[in-house]
């Protein structure tokens, strides 16, 4: 890799989520009639916005939160928390994104779950539920908004917050659970971003295939959905070779300023 460093290629990494979150907006805002809470097409646009927005943006600036600089030295726990609020954030928004899409579906006598977009993408939900917090237990998809939905709580949750946020947890358990997380961490964003291209693309067929312009003549929409694809296709890349990059790892010394709290005054 070329040898930048970290700080301008972070703010061109933010740039570029913004753009993929500008992109998505105007995308559904311009083209496909804006966005509404009534159930119809208009509440359909705040699924694809929700989950570019939190299942890769929010998802890929949590990822790289002990990469920044002022997080190598001090203590860790402000990170930690900075680090699973983004999560969480994102996962909420999945959540909604979730919500509006089975809401519109069922509310248009749409199938659920028929299509490898769905089967992908409800399966990186799940995966990243793993991650942050409660699996939702499993329901017949008519019934999702009809119903309060049980949580069962995740183990690999429980491991995470047990290794990683509590102060007093052993070095040993913080080493051994490390790997795991971060393997599951950096196979959801993938998954994250492979699901909203191919929801892009199933979106284009659907909506196109009735309009003036099919998408196979490449009419503007098109174009401009095509580089929304592109831009988190790359936004995922850089997170994960930032991820990969050996000197940009916060360094894991036992010294009293990678403790996760503060190392008392003497």
């Amino acid at each position: 890799m070329l040898d930048l460093p970290f700080l301008p290629f972070s703010i061109f990494l933010g740039g570029l989520g913004f753009m993929c979150v500008a992109f998505v907006s105007a995308w559904c805002q311009h083209w496909r009639g804006g966005f509404a809470l009534d159930g119809g097409l208009q509440m359909f646009n705040w699924h694809p916005v929700l989950m570019v927005t939190g299942m890769v943006v929010l998802y890929g600036a949590a990822a790289l939160v002990y990469r920044l600089p002022p997080a190598w030295s001090g203590p860790k726990l402000p990170w930690k928390v900075l680090h699973g609020a983004l999560t969480l954030a994102a996962f909420s928004l999945a959540v909604l994104g979730l919500v509006a899409v089975f809401r519109f579906h069922n509310n248009h006598g749409t199938p659920n779950m028929y299509s490898l977009h769905s089967w992908l993408g409800l399966a990186t939900v799940l995966l990243f539920s793993c991650q942050v917090g409660a699996a939702p237990a499993p329901l017949h998809p008519g019934s999702l908004l009809h119903a309060r939905r049980p949580h069962l709580p995740s183990l690999q949750w429980l491991a995470g917050f047990s290794a990683f946020l509590l102060p007093w947890a052993p070095a040993w358990l913080r080493a051994l659970y490390k790997p795991v997380h971060v393997f599951f961490g950096s196979t959801i964003l993938m998954l994250s971003v492979a699901s909203c291209v191919s929801g892009i693309n199933e979106k284009l067929f659907f909506s196109l295939r009735n309009g003036t312009t099919d998408y196979k003549c490449l009419p503007a929409e098109a174009v401009f959905a095509n580089t929304l694809g592109v831009l988190i296709i790359l936004f995922g890349v850089l997170v994960l070779g930032a991820l990969a990059r050996p000197s940009w790892k916060r360094p894991d010394a036992d010294s009293p300023d990678s403790c996760q709290v503060p190392a008392p005054l003497r």
